[in-house]
């Protein structure tokens, strides 16, 4: 028998602890996008983060002599800060297990909040069993961060919120928008509005290279991914839970999907309406909401998007800062060949008109051209499309990069002309992307692997603030060898994708 999750939400512990957070308005966003976008401010919960609901609830459920004994969990991020300031609060002991890959500032964070850390592995499935070895030997009790009645019951409240405080506003709510890790938030908040409002629209959002729900309802079974992108960390689950899984499948309305650049937008929108600045899976939901608008074509619709964290690293903002205006499609991103004859520049600028360029990069080609790579701000995507044309047709031929990873991310850095050494060498130039473990000893497994044969004759690496790091290399590899290099790419374990066409790649470095 299932169990009864409005009384359960209803009867939650939850208001010891965490805070009624506000439903504001954004207006801003919601002007741009031609509807009323309502943010709920998870973001504002004393650990910064939604998990403290859950957490809390399932500690308080546990009897006199669970307490007594202590509690256990594995996490790097927003769970582990939950569970240890719910355990200081109840006077329980509190284990938490980290991989050793942890950055400091999040170790540190969970020892303030009364934690005992503990580091083991270097993944979360690596801390996951050591935590399950620590709760059998020390007799603790396990909380996990989705996959449980009580915690999906505290994450339910949320919902119970938003129909509670929607009455202030005007409207009535179309859809509420909630980001999809394990499916615990989700689970919760639609256990509660189809309970009490069927009508409203309750959307899952998911990121296109973590969608483990999505492909699971699609299958009709739960479905393990073997990697997940990281940047959206603290909803990169492999596999969802058996009763997220259930809830989900019978309660979702529908689950869209977003990629890197509209997170780093919805991170921006939400900053500019509110000065606050969410983690990159804390703005999930807002990047969905207008997905969802896009793909439906709303207008005038009251949505609700749950702002859900805000535990991001500083040094992430820099990477998201350069993609907001990309994923808001208010740049473009062209390389534009420019005649070597007086005036071209100039014919150029006035092509572009009034629009402001945000970055420019030139390198010496040859006598009769130059290649520009260049960014520029616009109002839609329709309008960089039809600066394209506006270009072409004036004779400047011109290629649209706003959606290609290895130019955003690697080349637009390393505009420098062409390299005749390797070219003349004999063996052609491959050029792969890959995404390196952001941890230590993870270039040295590369190099490791490598042939002594093979030279490597272009390296570009950006830190992010993720756990992994977006790397670029260009490997000159004898023809005879082509079977041992596809070989090393598998047996690497790294994702890697294969740039040696890429057009920005051709015309700025190949």
């Amino acid at each position: 028998m299932h169990p009864d999750y409005l009384q359960k939400i209803l009867t939650s512990q939850v208001y010891d602890l965490a805070e009624e957070t506000d439903l504001d308005f954004a207006p801003n966003l919601s002007a741009r996008v031609g509807n009323r976008i309502y943010l709920k401010r998870e973001d504002m919960q004393p650990v910064f983060s939604f998990k403290l609901r859950g957490a809390y609830n399932k500690i308080a459920s546990l009897s006199a002599e669970k307490l007594k004994h202590g509690v256990i969990c594995a996490s790097a991020g927003n769970h582990a800060q939950g569970v240890a300031m719910s355990a200081a609060h109840l006077g329980c002991r509190a284990v938490i297990v980290m991989p050793v890959t942890t950055p400091a500032i999040k170790v540190d964070a969970v020892k303030k909040r009364g934690g005992e850390v503990v580091l083991a592995g270097d993944s979360y499935d690596s801390a996951y069993a050591r935590a399950l070895e620590l709760e059998k030997a020390e007799k603790l009790t396990f909380i996990h961060p989705f996959d449980d009645p009580e915690v999906i019951a505290g994450q339910g409240t949320i919902g119970m919120e938003i129909l509670r405080q929607h009455s202030a506003h005007a409207g009535n709510i179309h859809a509420v928008f909630v980001a999809i890790g394990g499916g615990g938030l989700a689970s919760g908040v639609a256990a509660y509005i189809k309970a009490v409002r069927p009508e409203i629209k309750v959307i899952g959002v998911e990121t296109f290279d973590a969608d483990a729900m999505r492909q699971s309802i699609a299958a009709g079974k739960r479905v393990r991914l073997e990697q997940v992108g990281l940047f959206a960390d603290g909803t990169a689950v492999q596999l969802v839970g058996e009763e997220t899984f259930r809830l989900c499948r019978e309660l979702l309305d529908d689950i869209v999907r977003v990629d890197t650049d509209a997170t780093c937008a919805a991170i921006k929108d939400v900053f500019e309406d509110t000065r606050s600045i969410l983690e990159p899976s804390g703005a999930l939901a807002i990047a969905g909401a207008k997905e969802y608008i896009r793909q439906h074509k709303l207008k005038d619709k009251m949505l609700v998007a749950v702002a859900s964290g805000a535990n991001t690293n500083f040094d992430r903002l820099r990477f998201v800062a350069e993609r907001a205006e990309i994923g808001e499609q208010r740049e473009a991103v062209l390389s534009v060949t420019l005649p070597e004859q007086p005036g071209a520049y100039k014919k150029f600028v006035t092509l572009i008109g009034r629009h402001n360029i945000t970055e420019f990069n030139y390198r010496y080609h040859e006598l009769k051209e130059a290649h520009v790579y260049v960014g520029i701000q616009v109002a839609s995507r329709a309008e960089s499309l039809k600066l394209v044309d506006v270009l072409k047709k004036h004779g400047y031929p011109t290629l649209d990069l706003s959606e290609d990873e290895a130019a955003k991310l690697h080349i637009r850095h390393m505009v420098g002309g062409h390299a005749p050494q390797v070219r003349d060498s004999g063996m052609s130039e491959r050029v792969y992307r890959f995404e390196f473990p952001e941890r230590p000893g993870a270039l040295m497994n590369f190099l490791n692997q490598m042939s002594a044969d093979w030279n490597i004759s272009l390296f570009h690496y950006r830190n992010h603030g993720a756990d992994t790091g977006r790397v670029l290399v260009g490997m000159q590899v004898p023809p005879a060898d082509a079977a041992n290099f596809h070989a090393f790419l598998e047996k690497l374990g790294y994702r890697y994708w294969d740039e040696s066409e890429n057009p920005a790649y051709r015309l700025f470095l190949g």
